[in-house]
């Protein structure tokens, strides 16, 4: 059965283009069009989606406004199209926190013009994200960081990749370790305009200090440095100090930045003195990185699947063999301190 798909956008182009990119794969059907959140409204009761693609900009009420009453009365998957611009990624990371799936960056030129680019990403994200299990959101403000600390220093590496899904759960992860946590890394799979907000906004709700990495930044405790989109990020030593270094390069793995280039830099270069989690994501990357850290002997943790957006970083990792001990998001700050 075919993947019932609502376009909700105030652009006819942007639906015109949108239909014609879905309708181009059997596999989903484009079962109608709405030009705001009032009309959508109405189209979901009648013809009952199973993926939503929805604008973020949109008059009378905008996307996140509806997203979040979306996620609360009658939840159901959504895919947020959205601009590359600083503002549009600030606001679809808050369309991610109030529920969203995923997201699909509006290419740069004029949206024809940049079919091509956005179609093979949006048809894989509508099908992955027509297989969540999509929860029910409480119109509620966000939990606040722990602060509680360590009882001393660390002078460990605590390594994180993830990937659809992966904002939300990066934010939990964090939340719930102390500021004087281990020097943590993450990539996120994520377009370059992204990474800066998305390090911005989690600086705002984290007990530690939260910034997306420049080339040459020292990996130190309570400090969390994101690898910006676009570039990979590898772990440099000199004496006893580690440091990140940014570069461009191939995409590994499908990605740039990508997990399993910073995992198996932390194999190299950290060995047993570090820690790596793998958490929700599509695909495989991260999980031979995981599984380099872990014959270097260093300690990994996965997300479970029950937890997951998508089970599938995570899954490939534990498969091979990579993961120590899987855990639900919930649970993996706590195995995080009792691992140090």
């Amino acid at each position: 059965m075919a993947i019932r798909v609502l376009i909700v956008d105030d652009s006819a182009t942007a639906r015109a283009v949108l239909t014609d990119i879905l309708s181009s794969d059997p596999m989903i059907e484009v079962v109608g069009t709405a030009s705001d959140a009032y009309i959508a409204r109405d189209k979901i009761v009648e013809l009952r989606p199973d993926v939503i693609c929805l604008d973020v900009e949109m008059p009378r009420m905008d996307g996140i406004t509806f997203l979040k009453r979306l996620m609360h009365y009658m939840p159901l998957p959504v895919i947020m199209v959205s601009s590359l611009t600083q503002s549009g990624a600030k606001t679809t990371l808050e369309a991610l926190e109030a529920g969203a799936v995923d997201f699909v960056p509006k290419p740069h030129s004029h949206i024809y013009d940049g079919k091509d680019e956005m179609r093979d990403e949006l048809l894989a994200k509508i099908k992955v994200a027509s297989k969540v299990r999509v929860q029910k959101r409480n119109l509620s403000t966000i939990s606040q960081a722990n602060t509680t600390s360590l009882a001393e220093t660390t002078n460990k590496i605590l390594a994180i990749g993830a990937s659809t899904g992966g904002t939300e759960a990066i934010k939990d992860l964090l939340l719930g370790l102390p500021r004087n946590a281990p020097g943590t890394i993450i990539v996120q799979h994520m377009p370059s305009n992204f990474t800066g907000p998305f390090a911005e906004r989690l600086n705002g709700l984290c007990a530690m200090e939260v910034r997306e990495a420049r080339n040459g930044d020292s990996i130190t405790p309570g400090v969390v440095l994101i690898a910006p989109g676009d570039y990979h990020m590898v772990v440099r030593r000199s004496g006893s100090r580690y440091y990140v270094e940014i570069g461009s390069g191939e995409k590994v793995s499908g990605h740039r930045p990508s997990v399993d280039v910073l995992f198996n830099s932390v194999a190299k270069i950290a060995g047993a003195n570090a820690i790596g989690v793998i958490l929700t994501g599509m695909g495989g990357d991260g999980a031979r990185g995981l599984l380099a850290m872990r014959t270097a002997g260093a300690r990994t943790l996965g997300q479970d699947e029950e937890s997951c957006v998508v089970y599938g970083m995570p899954k490939v990792a534990f498969d091979l063999g990579a993961v120590e001990r899987q855990l639900p998001l919930h649970a993996i700050a706590k195995g995080i301190l009792e691992l140090l």
